[in-house]
C-alpha cells in the first residue's frame, strides 16, 4: 500500500498532550510578545504580532488539529483570561480564523523534510490568518459598526489601510517570527523529537487525511468557518458584548499579570514534558526488558 494513502494516526492520550503543550508554549510565546515594544518608522509600524513558528512547528511535526486548536485556546486562556480580561464574542472571531490557519498550514507539508513545502505552509499559515482578519475588518466599516478614524466618510480607504497593514505583518511578522524558524526548527526535530516525547514520526508523504490537502471539505468547512466568525465579530461590535468582562484593577497590574500568566504557562509546559519524557523512557525500558 503507498504512504500516501496511509493515514497518521495518534492515541486520544497523545492527543491531548499536543494540544495541552501547544497551549501552553503558545500561550508563553503570547505573553513575551506583550513585553516586546513595537517601533515606529514614519507611517509603518512594525511589531511582534505573535510567534506563529510555534504553532506552525508543532503542527507539520504532529498533528495539525490537535496543534492549532490547542494554540488558540492558550491565547485565550493566558493571554486573556489569565490577565482579567476576555473580549466574550468577540474573542471567537480570532479564535476561529487563528486555528484554521494554522491547521491549514499544518496539513499542507507531507514531508517534513522538504524545505519548500516548509516554507510554502508557513508563510501561507500567516497570510491566510491575516487574509481574514482584514477582510473581517473591512467588512465591518463598510456595515457600519465600527468607524474608520482615518478617512472620515470614506470606507473605500480601509481597503488600503488593512491591506498595507495586512503586508506588514505578513512580511515583518511572517517572515521573521514564522517562516524562518519554522524553516530550521521542523527538519531537524522531524524524526528526533517524536521519540523522545513518546510518539512516532509519521512517515514522509503520510498524510493526516483521506486526499489532497485542498479537499472541497476543508475549503467548505473554512468558508462556513470564516463566515461564523465575521457573523460573530459584527455582533461584537454592534452591541452584543456577551460574555465580555473585566475584572477590577486588571488594568492597573497588568504587568504582575502578565508575569504570573507566563510562569503558569511554562509550569504546565514542563508538566507535559516531563509527563511525556517518562512515558517515552517506560517505553523504551519495556522494550528493552522484552528484547532481553
Amino acid at each position: 500500500m503507498s504512504t500516501l494513502k496511509v493515514r497518521y494516526t495518534l492515541t486520544q492520550s497523545q492527543k491531548m498532550m499536543i494540544f495541552v503543550l501547544s497551549m501552553s508554549l503558545y500561550g508563553l510565546s503570547n505573553m513575551f510578545t506583550e513585553l516586546i515594544p513595537s517601533v515606529q518608522l514614519g507611517p509603518v509600524e512594525l511589531s511582534v504580532e505573535y510567534f506563529a513558528f510555534i504553532p506552525l512547528t508543532l503542527c507539520m511535526l504532529f498533528h495539525p488539529l490537535y496543534a492549532a486548536v490547542g494554540a488558540a485556546v492558550g491565547e485565550l486562556i493566558f493571554g486573556e483570561l489569565m490577565l482579567g480580561q476576555f473580549g466574550g464574542l468577540g474573542e471567537l472571531e480570532k479564535f476561529i480564523t487563528f486555528s484554521l490557519a494554522m491547521y491549514t498550514a499544518g496539513r499542507m507539508v507531507s514531508d517534513p523534510k522538504n524545505r519548500l513545502q516548509v516554507g510554502a505552509a508557513a508563510i501561507s499559515g500567516v497570510a491566510i490568518h491575516q487574509f481574514f482578519s482584514s477582510v473581517i475588518d473591512i467588512v465591518k466599516v463598510w456595515v457600519g459598526v465600527e468607524e474608520l478614524e482615518a478617512v472620515k466618510g470614506l470606507a473605500e480607504s480601509i481597503v488600503v489601510i488593512e491591506g498595507a497593514g495586512f503586508l506588514n505583518d505578513v512580511l515583518f511578522s511572517g517572515i521573521l517570527f514564522a517562516l524562518l524558524p519554522t524553516l530550521y526548527l521542523v527538519p531537524r526535530l522531524y524524526g528526533k523529537i517524536e521519540p523522545l516525547l513518546g510518539m512516532k514520526p509519521r512517515e514522509r508523504g503520510m498524510q493526516y487525511a483521506a486526499g489532497a490537502w485542498l479537499s472541497p471539505k476543508l475549503v467548505i468547512g473554512g468558508t462556513l468557518l470564516a463566515g461564523v466568525a465575521l457573523g460573530a465579530e459584527l455582533l461584537s461590535e454592534s452591541g452584543w458584548s456577551i460574555g465580555e468582562f473585566e475584572l477590577p484593577g486588571a488594568e492597573s497590574h497588568e504587568g504582575s499579570l502578565i508575569w504570573l500568566s507566563m510562569l503558569v504557562a511554562a509550569a504546565v509546559a514542563a508538566v507535559v514534558i516531563v509527563v511525556l519524557l517518562r512515558r517515552a523512557a517506560r517505553r523504551r525500558h519495556e522494550a528493552g526488558q522484552l528484547d532481553g
